[in-house]
């Protein structure tokens, strides 16, 4: 029965582009499961934070009376949305669908918040994920519509299953991974008491010179470990699953095996810590990255000439995710495309794009838990 309506709400998300018309009841159908579901999450963490919500958010969020009025309206426009699909569309699965999730999270709120007093584990970022889906999505699918390379690419389009279960993960799992992340820097910061005053002559620089200062260290880490990977077979291993990917949009940059989230993360992170920038410039930083990361796998066409020796743009990218010869084993830098002119990997052939994506021969598997054996089964 699971099965049955999984691959119901399966084919309605992935209908033909001809049944995806405006007026057909799919774009309700998508936005009421979308907003049901964000409610739900939210509504989660909300009543039972021991269990689904980050600290931070908590503290600064939850205690909000406010939110849970956005909760509410979640839940009534995605109520609202589902009806406008019950109505518009002959296949009702996704609004029937919807309106199940309402129901449930209203009966959720009804149960009330159970005690989290010995609860002292860390906790699932549920409500991470729901707001950083929410927020990236309004910002990239728009974006992608409007400007986007390859018009006839569907939002549902082939593996975003996988993807988005890559986004759920290490929304979920963000704290857990944060902690591993960081611990090589606290064990550097704890014999580095002699750094203390060229860590405070770092914090004390402009806030701008900072933020341009960690851009060039986190990129200039990154770009060897990035290439390692590229050239070590038993590494290579771990980065093919994110060149795996045979379409590229904003979702696509959240496949990565977490073997190599933990060690780029924890690398990357040892000078942004360790040489003591502050935290308002490490804050604007992590923003920076991670929207410039969803930004240049996005499926946008801009090709702007001027930018393309300063900063890494979506067609310098696109060119190390592809298909062609040519593309293999180029384009590491993550914010500066110079970084590879200087160690002669740059490769940026003019106004052109790659005509595909992934790996040739395409080995990796389809589906998480095979593309995270993936690694350690492969043959060299």
């Amino acid at each position: 029965m699971i099965n049955k309506l999984r691959l119901a709400i399966r084919n309605d998300l992935e209908a033909p582009h001809e049944q995806r018309t405006f007026g057909s009841g799919w774009f309700s159908g998508v936005g009421a499961l979308i907003t049901s579901l964000a409610g739900l999450f939210l509504l989660l963490s909300w009543q039972y934070p021991s269990f689904f919500s980050m600290k931070e958010l908590t503290a600064v969020i939850h205690r909000n009376p406010l939110f849970e009025t956005v909760i509410q309206g979640f839940l009534i426009v995605g109520f609202l949305l589902a009806c406008a699909n019950l109505i518009l569309r002959r296949n009702k699965i996704l609004g029937f669908s919807a309106i199940c999730i309402v129901f449930l999270a209203t009966t959720l709120g009804q149960i009330g918040q159970i005690s989290h007093a010995a609860i002292a584990h860390t906790n699932l970022g549920l409500d991470w994920f729901a707001l950083n889906l929410l927020l990236t999505g309004v910002l990239f699918i728009p974006l992608e519509k409007m400007f986007g390379r390859l018009k006839d690419q569907p939002l549902f389009r082939s593996e975003w299953r996988e993807d988005l279960f890559y986004f759920l993960l290490s929304s979920l799992l963000v704290q857990s991974l944060t902690y591993l992340t960081l611990a090589p820097s606290m064990a550097i910061l704890q014999h580095a008491s002699h750094w203390s005053e060229l860590r405070q002559m770092m914090a004390s620089q402009p806030l701008w010179l900072q933020v341009i200062e960690v851009m060039f260290l986190t990129d200039l880490v990154q770009y060897w470990f990035h290439r390692a990977f590229h050239q070590l077979p038993f590494l290579w291993g771990f980065h093919a699953v994110h060149h795996s990917a045979q379409a590229m949009d904003w979702l696509a940059g959240s496949r990565m095996h977490i073997v190599e989230i933990i060690g780029l993360r924890a690398l990357t992170i040892i000078p942004m810590y360790a040489l003591g920038f502050a935290e308002s410039a490490l804050h604007l930083y992590i923003l920076l990255v991670y929207l410039n990361a969803t930004f240049v796998h996005a499926n946008v066409r801009f090709n702007v000439e001027w930018l393309k020796p300063f900063i890494v743009t979506p067609r310098f990218h696109h060119w190390h995710h592809g298909i062609e010869k040519e593309a293999i084993d180029v384009n590491f830098a993550i914010h500066f495309p110079w970084l590879d002119k200087l160690f002669g990997t740059y490769y940026m052939p003019k106004n052109q794009w790659p005509s595909g994506y992934g790996i040739g021969g395409h080995p990796v598997p389809n589906g998480y838990w095979s593309q995270f054996l993936y690694p350690f089964r492969r043959k060299n």
